[in-house]
Formats: C-alpha cells, sequence, structure tokens
C-alpha cells in the first residue's frame, strides 16, 4: 500500500512539473502529428449513441478502401462516444463487450489491416456526454491502455465538468499522458470553443473546436448550442491566425450526406471546410453513399486546398450582405477563393485581384474546382453566377 502510494506521488509530481514547464500557448504541439488536417471518419453525426458497433465500424473501414476515400486522404476511423460501459477491479476502461464483441485492440487491427489509423473518444470530466464514464483521474491509465490497443487519435470532450475544473490544466494533463504512453497519438481537444481554446491549445492538441456543435441544417441556431453552417461559418471568421501545420481550428465533423441539406449547401459546407484548413471528418453512412455525396467528399481539387502544405488558413476578405468572398494563400503563392450566396436566389459576385491581395494589372489562369474546368487568364478580377446557398470554388495562379 505504501508503494502504491509513493508511486501515486511521483504520477502527480510528474504531471504538475509537465504543466510547469509546457511550451507557450503561441507554439504548436510538437509531436510530430497532423502536419496537414486529418481526415477521416468519425461516427457521431450518423450512428451517435444507438448505432455505433463494429459491425459499423469495420464496414466503414472496408469502404473507405473500397470507394477511393483511402486514396483521396482520408485515414482515421473514429469511434465517438458510447463505446465503453466502466472500468474493471484495476481501473481499466472496458469496452462494451455487446457492441465490440472482438474488443478494441481487434478491432483496430482490422482498421490497419486495411492501411488506414484507428481513433477513439473520452472526456474530460466525469462523464461523457452520453453519459459513460469519462477520464478525469485516469489520464495516464487511459492513455497507456489507448496506446496498447494501437490506437492513433483521441478525441476529447468538455461534458459533466468537476465546478471550477480548468480546460488549459486538464488538457495539458492528457496531452502529457499521450506524451508518455509510448504511441504517436494525435489529440482533439473538444470543448465547443468555450474558452477560446485557439488561445492557448496550440501547444496542447493538434486541434482544437472552435465553435458549438454542428447540426445537419444550413441556417439554425439551437437553444443548447448547436449550429448550422452558416453559424459556424461566422464562427471561425477571424481565427486563421492561430491555425497551422500541427495545430488547427476545428469547425466540427462535416454533415455532407446525412440528409438535412441540399446538394449546393452541403458542397458549400465541404468548400468552407476545405478554405478553413479544418480536418475533414465524413459523418455520414459512407456504406451507403449517393453519388452527389461521393461527389462530394471525394473531390480531389478541393481536397487538396484543405491539405495545401502551407497551412493557412482562409478567411473573409469581402462580405456585401448575403455575398461573400473568401481567399486562403496556398503554398505556391497562388489563392484558392469561394465566392459564398447566402442569399434566396442565385446571384452574381466578382471577385477582385486587390480583395485577395494581388495587384490589378495582373494575369492570372483561373479554374473552377466543381467543374474541372479551366476559366482562362484573367486581369484584374473574375465574376460568376453563385447559387442560392452555394458557392463557386477557384483557384487563381499568375
Amino acid at each position: 500500500m505504501a508503494m502504491r502510494k509513493v508511486r501515486f506521488v511521483l504520477t502527480m509530481c510528474v504531471a504538475i512539473i509537465a504543466v510547469a514547464v509546457m511550451p507557450s500557448s503561441g507554439r504548436a504541439l510538437d509531436n510530430g502529428l497532423a502536419k496537414t488536417p486529418p481526415m477521416g471518419w468519425n461516427s457521431w453525426n450518423k450512428f451517435g449513441c444507438k448505432g455505433l458497433n463494429e459491425k459499423v465500424v469495420r464496414e466503414t473501414a472496408d469502404t473507405m478502401v473500397s470507394s477511393g476515400m483511402k486514396d483521396a486522404g482520408y485515414q482515421f476511423v473514429i469511434l465517438d462516444d458510447c463505446w465503453q460501459t466502466g472500468r474493471d477491479a484495476s481501473g481499466n476502461i472496458v469496452a462494451d463487450a455487446e457492441r465490440f464483441p472482438s474488443g478494441i485492440k481487434a478491432l483496430a487491427d482490422y482498421v490497419h489491416s486495411k492501411g488506414l489509423k484507428f481513433g477513439i473518444y473520452s472526456d474530460a470530466g466525469t462523464m461523457t456526454c452520453a453519459k459513460r464514464l469519462g477520464s478525469i483521474g485516469h489520464e495516464y491509465q487511459d492513455a497507456k491502455q489507448y496506446a496498447n490497443w494501437g490506437v492513433d487519435y483521441l478525441k476529447e470532450d468538455w461534458c459533466n465538468t468537476l465546478p471550477g475544473q480548468n480546460s488549459e490544466s486538464s488538457y495539458t494533463l492528457m496531452r502529457n499522458a499521450l506524451a508518455e504512453s509510448g504511441r504517436p497519438i494525435v489529440f482533439s481537444i473538444c470543448e465547443w470553443g468555450s474558452t477560446k481554446p485557439w488561445l492557448w491549445a496550440g501547444s496542447i492538441g493538434n486541434l482544437w473546436r472552435a465553435t458549438g456543435d454542428i447540426q445537419d441544417c444550413w441556417d439554425c441556431k439551437k437553444d443548447w448550442g448547436g449550429n448550422g453552417v452558416t453559424q459556424i461559418i461566422d464562427q471561425m471568421n477571424g481565427l486563421e491566425t492561430f491555425a497551422g501545420p500541427g495545430h488547427w481550428n476545428d469547425p466540427d465533423m462535416l454533415e455532407v450526406g446525412n440528409g438535412g441539406m441540399t446538394k449546393e449547401e452541403y458542397r458549400a459546407h465541404f468548400s468552407m471546410w476545405a478554405l478553413f484548413s479544418a480536418p475533414l471528418l465524413a459523418g455520414n453512412d459512407i456504406s451507403n453513399m449517393t453519388a452527389d455525396t461521393k461527389e462530394i467528399l471525394l473531390n480531389k481539387e478541393v481536397i487538396a486546398i484543405d491539405q495545401d502544405p502551407l497551412g493557412r488558413q482562409g478567411r473573409r476578405v469581402k462580405k456585401t450582405g448575403d455575398q461573400e468572398i473568401w481567399s486562403k494563400q496556398l503554398q505556391d503563392g497562388s489563392r484558392a477563393v469561394v465566392l459564398l450566396n447566402r442569399g434566396p436566389a442565385p446571384t452574381k459576385i466578382a471577385v477582385s485581384w486587390t480583395d485577395i491581395g494581388y495587384p490589378d494589372s495582373l494575369s492570372a489562369s483561373v479554374r473552377n474546382l466543381w467543374t474541372a474546368n479551366d476559366l482562362g487568364k484573367q486581369t484584374g478580377a473574375y465574376s460568376a453566377e453563385v447559387p442560392s446557398h452555394g458557392v463557386v470554388m477557384l483557384t487563381i495562379k499568375p
């Protein structure tokens, strides 16, 4: 018993020292991971708590390969809430044996056998959002367990925290536990932007939720904090200086293909996430995708904008009522541009070169990324008809 107490004290001392010497919040987490925004699939948006099980996850991994998603850059297969039931006598987190009869390690091994990576979910509080056990007080034990299972990605939520619990300290503790686990694990902070994580999370997580939870709708706002696509777009505006390789603003998972929006709205949703250099985590049933959903999720030219190695987050450069122009600098000096129409009717939107940091006299090649058409050399400006609740997405290259 005395030896256990000594070990506990030593563990806590190590944790406190690690917090004290953590790098400044202006620096990126130096774990060598997520140099471009993570891409993959997360179970929550489509399957929630009731639909999550081993069969769904295995079928998803199979389809990620057979559909071309893996070749397009999607890597991670991530279990969200409701995979766990409790802890054993030694305090180890236990998976739901009914839903995951083969166990989490076997499932991770299966995902790895497909050339993919495996992710899992926890919570910094006493319980997860779905009232499963959280990680508080078990951070090092859980991180070691995840590493033993072969986990490559951890999403940690912020439900059911203790009164006065500090987000920066809590997530720093888990960061340190992951660093000691013996396995490289991408760390996703999910406190919904509630404590302005962009100000402190750069040295703690590889990505952090900068917004409230997404809803499968274009323009809506739930009393409990759920957001439609337009609300999230507004919340992301102005955060571009905090993102970069290894540390990303996360506007939540994709809703593409879940049925609540039109094809144009889903295209706009995907385009803006790419312009944001956001994690691209599909949240639909990819084993049963329509042709339209596949067309959106597999557009390699749009994905390339998201994955551009410069790692700049795009920003809004002009807004006139419902008409908006967003621009993102790319590694080769060109620009990705989104003409966004939030209004109820189609409208023409023009981007001037001066809006995106070029002189009026410049001749530049313009390409439409959704029609895959080269639009020739343009000088000074370019305009296009943009559908209601839709986008025209371009590259403009001198």
